[in-house]
């Protein structure tokens, strides 16, 4: 798997605003920017993004990460300025892939184009690349909007000459506007693994799975989708009927061991002890003392609070009395005088011994 740095170029001039890409070219552009990232950052765990914009000031948004989260909320704060400056933002571009991490790292620009090219001479874009050329900097282009013109001769002979007699590394992507950018670079080099040789990382749609992860999965998925094209209201019905199947088999298990176990609990013992082995009786004991055991639980429980109740009465009484007693001098002394002749006769008999 190739390992590489890619700087992302957003278009946001004024011509963004145009609605020929619904909702707008910037939103579209947005989209398709971060679902460029999403797959150089899925290609190898190793590669890095950044993003710049290259509307009047070139603004380098974000500098090289491996957070896809970062490069989303980078792509979403770009806001339309005036006009694009190419050159600039190209030279920004490698500049900022010189001071990658990993020097390991193959560098590629990819550069979203929707405005007219104005101002830009021939010469000095030519000049740019071959040194990127000599730099071993590949770039990508995506042209739609005002840039699908007679401009286009211009960009090839910019992406040529990078490729040079090889004819790989870099490539020009044209949209028209009645397609997606999305679903059009999905399908594209730019969105493909090994430098745009390899298969597509991602599916049109956004089915954002990879099936050599799980085949099985990648199979049913399909068989899936041939059904729902074949008659998407049968498709529909049997998926609902094979997602009900698991919840009905389980209540019906669960139905048919409830039932078991009470008729198994309801059915008279009718068999004869003297023709069953000692483990057989042992068996046949044990049942019925749990049946019997059964319907007893509920009156124990029930009888529990009363004979709580009698014991604090108990205590109760114990207490009032010795509050008498406290209280009251002629009951305490009644008491003393209660214990005295047995205290008489104990002294009678050590003396006698």
């Amino acid at each position: 798997m190739v390992q590489e740095s890619t700087m992302i170029c957003i278009d946001n001039s004024e011509y963004m605003r145009n609605g020929d890409f619904t909702p707008t070219r910037l939103q579209c552009e947005q989209e398709a920017a971060h679902l460029v990232a999403q797959c150089k950052l899925r290609g190898n765990p190793e590669n890095a993004v950044g993003v710049l914009s290259m509307a009047d000031e070139v603004k380098v948004l974000s500098t090289m990460t491996q957070e896809d989260r970062k490069i989303f909320c980078r792509l979403h704060e770009v806001t339309f300025e005036g006009t694009v400056k190419i050159i600039p933002a190209i030279k920004v571009a490698h500049l900022a892939l010189k001071h990658r991490q990993n020097r390991n790292h193959k560098m590629r620009i990819v550069l979203f184009l929707g405005s007219p090219l104005e101002g830009l001479e021939k010469s000095e874009f030519i000049r740019l690349a071959k040194k990127l050329k000599k730099e071993k900097v590949n770039v990508d282009i995506v042209c739609f909007g005002e840039a699908t013109g007679e401009e286009n001769e211009l960009l090839q002979e910019f992406v040529d000459t990078l490729n040079g007699k090889e004819g790989t590394g870099s490539n020009l992507v044209i949209v028209s506007s009645g397609s997606t950018l999305r679903e059009a670079l999905a399908t594209s080099p730019i969105c493909r693994a090994d430098g745009g040789t390899g298969a597509p990382m991602i599916n049109a749609g956004g089915f954002d799975f990879e099936g050599e992860e799980d085949p099985e999965l990648e199979q049913r998925a399909r068989q899936r989708q041939e059904e729902a094209n074949v008659d998407p209201e049968g498709g529909a019905a049997t998926a609902a009927m094979e997602v009900d199947k698991p919840a009905a088999a389980s209540a019906n298990t669960e139905s048919n061991t409830t039932a078991t176990t009470t008729a198994a609990a309801a059915q008279p013992l009718s068999v004869d002890p003297g023709a069953m082995t000692e483990e057989q009786q042992l068996e046949l004991a044990l049942r019925m003392s749990l049946q019997d055991a059964a319907p007893s639980a509920p009156s124990a429980k029930k009888e529990e609070p009363p004979a709580t109740q009698m014991e604090v009465d108990e205590h109760g009484s114990g207490a009032s009395g010795l509050d008498n007693l406290i209280t009251d001098p002629n009951a305490l002394q009644d008491m003393m005088d209660a214990d005295k002749p047995e205290s008489k006769k104990s002294d009678n008999k050590n003396e006698t011994k």
